[in-house]
């Protein structure tokens, strides 16, 4: 984990702390003692969603502030500015697959655009820190090779792997450029409680109904999958250890399972009656993703803890306690 203390009184921005693994990680930093400010979603004419403060629900008593926005937008970083963090853990990004296909205009605005807002707001706080982007796994396409390092091509295949992709190199170049204390996470497929949209989550769903689960084309295609609390604590790592700054560093289980796998062991771990569907492939669909975490290990002693049989009866235990 990160130095004993480091978090203890520092103001922190998380963006994005609304969602999956920001909210996860909001709590983290305030259980470690940190000052957190949250920057969420927000559009005031459109009254924004009624639920975009669930996650934060049980602890937006003790956040330091709510700025609210468009990530996107040029006022965002006079809301940085004057929120003043030392440690900016910026996670904020359009990432629903359902939408990045008709919508690739706004993905590129708020996830290139709104991590050049951030960037830009950083080059004005005197006493910054550190500053984590979050870049994805989806920037390397197929894998080309065992596992995925570092120095794996990237050939983002979508809409939302080429924005990210985009704003990973312009974070490496604010790096290089301005000396901006700058680290790049590339995490692999996260899943946990909370997290709604990803294929886990909708087997989990659909599994405790004994309703169908669908698998788009063969179901061979594979993922790295890595349970929130492992990746919570890579993030805290690239905020708070120097030897982050001006690297990209993966973090994933270093296991690909195929999404057919997912289903049956989903279904076992339930007890449900589901059938498995096969429909047709989705558009720029990636066949393999592994993770080589070799580099986390080297330079945080980072490795994950938590095996996929367990991250996956933990997330359904939580789904149907919710239930």
């Amino acid at each position: 984990m990160a130095k004993e203390n480091f978090w203890n009184g520092k103001r922190v921005l998380v963006t994005g702390a609304s969602g999956f693994i920001g909210s996860h990680l909001t709590e983290a930093l305030l259980n470690n003692g940190a000052e957190v400010s949250v920057f969420i979603k927000w559009d005031s004419s459109a009254g924004s969603r009624p639920h975009i403060m669930d996650n934060l629900e049980p602890i937006k008593g003790k956040l330091k502030n709510v700025l609210k926005g468009d990530i996107s937008s040029e006022d965002t970083m006079k809301s940085i500015k004057a929120n003043n963090p030392e440690v900016i853990l910026h996670l904020a990004a359009e990432a629903y697959v359902n939408y990045i296909f008709d919508h690739p205009a706004e993905v590129l605005k708020a996830n290139l655009l709104g991590t050049l807002n951030v960037l830009h707001a950083a080059m004005d706080l005197k006493e910054l820190k550190q500053v984590v982007c979050t870049s994805s796994s989806e920037v390397y396409g197929t894998a080309q090779t065992d596992s995925i390092d570092e120095l794996h091509p990237m050939n983002p295949t979508s809409p939302y792997a080429a924005s990210k992709a985009a704003a990973d190199r312009y974070c490496y170049s604010y790096w290089k450029t301005y000396g901006l204390p700058i680290a790049i996470i590339r995490p692999f497929n996260t899943y946990g409680p909370r997290h709604t949209y990803d294929v886990i989550p909708k087997f989990i769903e659909l599994a405790l109904k004994n309703e169908p689960l669908t698998v788009y084309g063969t179901g061979e295609q594979s993922r790295d999958f890595t349970y929130v609390s492992d990746m919570v604590e890579a993030f805290m790592l690239m905020a708070s250890r120097k030897e982050a700054v001006g690297k990209a560093v993966n973090f994933g289980n270093g296991k690909d399972y195929s999404i057919n796998f997912i289903a049956e062991k989903v279904k076992e771990l339930s007890g449900s009656k589901s059938k498995i569907v096969h429909v047709e492939q989705r558009k720029a669909e990636v066949q393999r993703l592994i993770c080589n975490y070799g580099l986390a290990k080297k330079l945080f002693g980072w490795q994950p803890k938590v095996s996929i049989e367990e991250g996956l009866k933990k997330n359904i235990e939580w789904v149907e306690k919710r239930k």
